[in-house]
């Protein structure tokens, strides 16, 4: 039914700048409503109403409310550019709500954990797919960089003399500036005395190709079956270890630098009470005395 409009509407996202990840999601989205409105028997855009909308948030396929909210976004956008068209008189998709999404405590490795995954890496690290191995972890728990941050990094995006790494973010087409610990530059020279190659990927897979998420996922499932960690192990798990940690010794604002957030808001997503200080300053509350 919408086959043709959605063409139009995702060619026209492409044009206007949206980031590919978006349109990706736009897409599943709206081919999901278009199935909505076929199992419906719908015979034309006109004839939706807010109620169908509302049926197709909420209830169709029973989604979470991360689906839920990805849905009402793209009804949004989708409609919007059928007004734009002409295709429809009002947008009557602005007038869906977004879900309220509950906060929870974030998970991540305790230090315990984190040097029981760093020791089993080092000890097989005496070649290239086990150091590669080592300094991916270490990037991710000290620096807490992202999936795709850590999937796109190139070689010419090192500088292991000046200890700098140069990477884009999420959202962001300017590359940020990271200082990387000595640590991790020993580890990065090492690598590059092993692959003697001075461009391309960082990160290669067996095949000599650039590593994938899959790749990534089945380091981490070796990972955690070899080291006893009781933990469903994935990027976002090291990036939570690495600001939660780095918080409790460096404070929000280094944290919130290191992370690459442009809003102090987005770090305290992250950042959860410090239970060390809590316990510092419970000590010295002055009704600790009574």
């Amino acid at each position: 039914m919408l086959e043709d409009k959605i063409k139009g509407f995702i060619a026209y996202c492409k044009v206007v700048g949206f980031k590919d990840k978006s349109i990706e999601t736009l897409a599943l989205r709206l081919n999901e409503f278009n199935r909505f409105l076929k199992s419906k028997r719908f015979k034309n855009i006109q004839s939706v109403t807010y109620s169908h909308l509302s049926a197709f948030v909420a209830d169709y396929k029973s989604p979470s409310v991360h689906v839920k909210k990805a849905r009402i976004w793209s009804l949004h956008q989708f409609f919007h550019f059928l007004k734009l068209k002409g295709h429809i008189k009002d947008n009557i998709a602005m007038d869906l709500p977004y879900p309220k999404i509950e906060k929870t405590i974030p998970h991540f490795l305790t230090i315990e954990e984190y040097n029981r995954i760093l020791l089993f890496c080092s000890a097989h690290s005496n070649h290239v797919l086990g150091l590669r191995n080592l300094i991916i972890i270490m990037m991710l728990g000290l620096l807490g960089l992202r999936t795709g941050t850590i999937i796109s990094v190139n070689i010419q995006d090192v500088d292991v003399v000046s200890g700098l790494l140069w990477v884009k973010d999420k959202g962001h087409d300017l590359r940020r500036t990271i200082v990387l610990p000595k640590v991790i530059c020993s580890a990065l020279q090492k690598y590059f005395d092993m692959i003697r190659t001075s461009r391309g990927p960082l990160f290669l897979s067996k095949r000599g190709k650039r590593i994938s998420p899959r790749t990534l996922q089945d380091i981490f499932r070796n990972i955690a079956d070899s080291c006893d960690i009781h933990k469903h192990l994935y990027s976002h798990l090291f990036r939570h270890t690495a600001a939660t940690h780095l918080n409790r010794v460096a404070g929000t604002s280094i944290t919130q630098q290191v992370l690459g957030h442009s809003l102090r808001k987005n770090t305290h997503k992250y950042t959860h009470l410090n239970p060390d200080y809590y316990a510092t300053y419970m000590k010295k509350h002055p009704f600790m005395k009574l």
